[in-house]
């Protein structure tokens, strides 16, 4: 079975005639013929009740028609994917984001990077810090997105920029008694149940406990993930408070059972860094990051 074959009996379904379908193809009605004989022997089937005028599907054909297509849609995908990486400003781009970015204006720049470089095919992914750190040293992911507060800033050969700097809020279940308050400050939190959205989903980071440190007292974290929809939850099932970026909450504030308040005092901001290797050579990672 072969691209061809798959045209001429699409051709032939769709038109209900071998003669019409030659001369969509601009080929003799005898290649059009042969070609799906030839199909219906590796398909072991009758695809075409020719006795009929205007030829129709058997019960056969008609199924296999819905697969055709498909197959033939892929195809069609796949070789102008490889045109695109092949043609001129063309590449790929290997990126990774931490968990809860995906809620910023990522997809955005991606949108507008991709416009001024259409031939560039971009794949992302989503993973704790510990994870795209990995990927990128082993050169499997290009960029990441992280926090700025993330260990991989700090190894050698690694380069970043600070693409986004995101004040903080508090997000609280909607009977809180903090609910009718127009900001709160590190301060306010020192009795309650913290759910810590943590970059790494399996330990406290330092930076995050020397805020509570410095307004005078140990948080009390009685949870801490990576997976925001699960912090989301378990605030709204009165388990605790959160504390997370702004590009998040602007999304969620409004769910049922959830509440932002702003976090004020000095420094009360979450940065978001891109890093890259530096000895990378792909062109279009270069580009990406000059249109950061």
């Amino acid at each position: 079975m072969n691209q061809t074959q798959l045209e001429y009996f699409i051709s032939v379904a769709e038109l209900g005639s071998f003669t019409k379908a030659a001369k969509r193809h601009f080929v003799s009605q005898t290649a059009v013929t042969q070609q799906i004989q030839n199909l219906e022997e590796a398909l072991h089937a009758s695809l075409f009740d020719r006795k009929k005028r205007p030829v129709s599907l058997t019960e056969e054909g008609a199924a296999f028609l819905v697969d055709a297509k498909a197959i033939l849609e892929r195809m069609n995908g796949a070789v102008s994917k490889i045109a695109i990486m092949s043609g001129s400003d063309g590449g790929t781009l290997s990126l990774g984001y931490t968990r809860g970015y995906e809620y910023s204006r990522l997809s955005k720049t991606l949108r507008s990077f991709r416009r001024e470089h259409p031939n560039v095919f971009i794949t992302c992914r989503r993973c704790n810090c510990g994870e795209m750190a990995q990927a990128l040293l082993s050169e499997d992911l290009d960029i990441i997105f992280t926090w700025d507060h993330d260990e991989i800033i700090d190894c050698e050969g690694l380069q970043w920029r600070k693409v986004e700097e995101s004040t903080l809020d508090v997000v609280i279940y909607n009977t809180h008694p903090f609910v009718n308050r127009s900001y709160l400050t590190r301060n306010d939190l020192k009795e309650e149940e913290l759910l810590y959205l943590s970059p790494s989903g399996s330990y406290l980071s330092d930076a995050y406990r020397q805020k509570y440190i410095d307004a005078g007292f140990e948080p009390k974290v009685v949870f801490h993930t990576d997976d925001i929809d699960s912090i989301l939850m378990m605030v709204a099932a009165e388990e605790g408070i959160s504390v997370m970026p702004r590009y998040i909450t602007q999304r969620i504030n409004g769910l049922e059972g959830i509440h932002c308040i702003p976090l004020a005092g000095t420094d009360e901001n979450a940065s978001v860094v891109a890093v890259w290797r530096g000895d990378n050579d792909n062109a279009v990672l270069n580009s990406f990051v000059d249109y950061l």
